[in-house]
């Protein structure tokens, strides 16, 4: 008998070629489609109807049944208000994260075996390889789209419902595949921005939700440049929106957010490629592992942001959940809300929020 694959059918063609490669691979294939976004739903943003259609006929196409849900409640509880409060506690959240957790791999995948599916397969640049009984997440082949980073937060049960039937092809073949059997989706634009949410002038967005909260931007030295909008606004590192011409300190260089001290509602500031936005260890919490937890202490290698090459590090135990991290070299602009993610050449392990930022 046939295993049946539920497909998470963007409207995307990542999604649609995933669709299309497990169809000629033998397996029983549905798909669904999500709505988890009902705010501000129009043609300019995350124009879910536009999606649909699309999803529509490429699942016409395959000639395979495509389920319809709305999990908009189930985002906005379990994903959004999260990143909003984040935010409010100025700092940054990654909402993609969460949202694969929370979302794709427990509400969809539920349903999904509610529907009768054995498994379940999104379009995502990354591989599931089960080694010895144990479910691995590694590294999708494509490095320029692999999407490991985003899916730390998944355990056993997951790996062992799912599956990333591109996780050994690159994005430039999925495209082509995506033209040769004449997919609607073949020359869509890649979906970016917030999960779910789609791309938008950030500061806009985040104003809806969040109040504005006026305070210093200043120097190192304590020397008030201008005003902010709010803390919540800004991310360590953030060149772009601060408009600080570059020759308003001793150099014509751009000005960087050094770090936020949200006692006193400040944002700190620097010019050029500055020491202050350099840290070489770091305290992470929340941390959960694929597997189970390795000994420590461990050297492995971790990326602080996604598509940053994985940098190495040594990681040693902390009290509670909490892990201390030590980088072999100090890393650029580490940011409290955002994961660090553990690998052991291309295998994920796991990983954490980043809380703090040091220097030995």
């Amino acid at each position: 008998m046939r295993k049946k694959i539920i497909v998470g059918l963007s409207g995307g063609v990542d999604s649609s070629v995933s669709a299309l490669l497990l169809q000629k691979q033998g397996y029983e294939v549905e798909a669904l489609f999500m709505k988890n976004w009902e705010e501000d739903d129009t043609n300019v943003y995350c124009s879910a109807e536009q999606d649909l259609s699309d999803a529509q006929k490429v699942a016409d196409k395959l000639g395979i049944k495509l389920h319809t849900i709305n999990f908009s409640s189930y985002y906005w509880e379990d994903v959004f208000e999260h990143f909003l409060k984040e935010h409010k506690k100025g700092r940054t959240p990654n909402p993609d994260v969460l949202c694969n957790q929370q979302i794709k791999f427990k509400v969809f995948l539920d349903y999904a075996i509610s529907l009768g599916a054995d498994k379940i397969a999104t379009g995502h640049y990354a591989r599931i390889v089960k080694d010895s009984g144990t479910y691995k997440l590694k590294a999708g082949l494509d490095l320029n789209k692999d999407q490991s980073y985003f899916l730390y937060l998944l355990g056993q049960k997951q790996l062992s419902k799912s599956l990333f039937p591109l996780g050994d092809i690159t994005k430039t073949k999925v495209r082509e595949i995506a033209k040769e059997y004449n997919l609607i989706t073949a020359d869509k634009k890649d979906s970016t921005g917030i999960c779910f949410i789609g791309e938008r002038n950030f500061s806009e967005f985040l104003e809806k939700y969040l109040p504005k909260k006026q305070g210093d931007i200043v120097t190192k030295d304590g020397k008030f440049i201008k005003h902010h909008q709010g803390l919540a606004f800004y991310t360590i590192g953030q060149r772009k929106g601060l408009e600080i011409g570059g020759g308003f300190g001793d150099s014509e260089e751009p000005w960087f957010v050094a770090d936020k001290n949200i006692e006193n509602n400040e944002l700190l500031v620097v010019q050029g490629d500055h020491a202050l936005l350099y840290h070489d260890n770091l305290l992470a919490s929340n941390v959960h592992w694929i597997d189970e937890q390795p000994n420590l202490p461990i050297n492995c290698s971790a990326k602080i942001r996604y598509r940053q090459k994985s940098q190495k590090c040594k990681i040693l135990s902390s009290n509670g959940d909490g892990l201390r991290v030590l980088f072999d070299k100090p890393q650029r602009a580490i940011t409290p809300g955002q994961s660090i993610v553990f690998y052991d050449i291309d295998t994920c392990l796991g990983g954490g929020i980043i809380e703090t930022r040091e220097n030995n």
